[in-house]
């Protein structure tokens, strides 16, 4: 049994793998309708979420299997004070497989550590948010055509942004990848992540003004400044439109440019970019479905 906890428990192999799997659903539906018939999937989440939750619970129906679950704390034993690792316990007796959401960092992993069943991360505070990074290369192979030689500009909150520190980690093993990494001193990337890059010699810079640097990138990955992780409102309200992407920055882009985001967006890009062929965000959201019915199929041992 394994669990899928960090975005490195997977190879680069078992990476692309997944990919071609989801390429294959994309292409041949009608194949996977029924792979996963009898089996159900639990979505425990102890926090919010539209994309993820949904996206993995359409993912599980186009496969043929059922859902369980909550959406929020509140309507869990966790309102009463039932621990994580319980609530897992007793899940694992309904369900085949766990997708998992938790403010706290390291929840998954101590649910894992007693659930009888797969454990997939859907997010785990400002940590790791495996499947988004999946997401995210999935997306990257489509809209770029491959997954290596890529000047990656992410561009907001960057120490509170756990797609941003699952991407770092995953882009960072394949070759001739640069970081551009965008914000205020205030988000910038964790010392941890940079010791990280340092380690396995990845070349990146950090600028504050997006403009400096837009016309430089294949990928810019927009983030939101998360008020959900601010201890302080003011800090919050001061940083929050740090960076606009609107249609006059897009005028600096090179004409190739992907604009990727993990949403839900605020109002850090313009919805007049929308309309732009380079802004690939709902694409992005598209092709979640996709790779996390790859990723469910491969942790239950099922094939088409």
């Amino acid at each position: 049994m394994r669990h899928l906890i960090d975005i490195l428990d997977l190879t680069i192999e078992e990476i692309d793998q997944l990919i071609e799997t989801a390429e294959d659903i994309m292409a041949n539906p009608a194949k996977y309708a029924h792979v996963c018939d009898g089996k159900k999937l639990a979505t425990l989440f102890f926090e919010p979420s539209t994309r993820t939750r949904l996206s993995f619970e359409a993912a599980m129906m186009e496969l043929g299997g059922n859902v369980l679950g909550f959406s929020e704390a509140s309507s869990s034993s966790a309102s009463k004070g039932e621990s994580v690792c319980d609530t897992v316990q007793v899940v694992g007796c309904y369900a085949d497989i766990i997708a998992m959401r938790h403010p706290k960092e390291g929840a998954p992993v101590a649910a894992a550590s007693v659930c009888p069943v797969p454990i997939i991360n859907a997010g785990d505070g400002g940590h790791n948010h495996p499947t988004q990074t999946l997401t995210d290369l999935l997306t990257i192979r489509k809209e770029k055509g491959r997954l290596n030689q890529l000047v990656i500009g992410l561009c907001g909150d960057l120490q509170f942004g756990r797609t941003v520190h699952s991407l770092i980690n995953a882009m960072s093993r394949y070759k001739s990848i640069r970081f551009v990494l965008i914000s205020p001193n205030e988000l910038k990337v964790p010392e941890y992540i940079k010791e990280n890059m340092h380690r396995d010699k990845v070349s990146y810079m950090e600028v504050e003004r997006l403009e400096d640097v837009i016309g430089t990138l294949d990928i810019l990955y927009m983030t939101r400044v998360q008020r959900e992780r601010f201890f302080n409102e003011a800090d919050y309200v001061r940083l929050k439109d740090s960076y606009i992407l609107d249609t006059e920055k897009m005028k600096m882009a090179r004409k190739d440019l992907c604009v990727m985001h993990p949403l839900p967006r605020v109002n850090e890009i313009s919805r007049a970019v929308d309309s732009d062929p380079r802004a690939a965000y709902f694409r992005q959201a598209m092709y979640g479905k996709y790779i996390r019915e790859a990723l469910i199929m491969k942790l239950l041992g099922v094939e088409a």
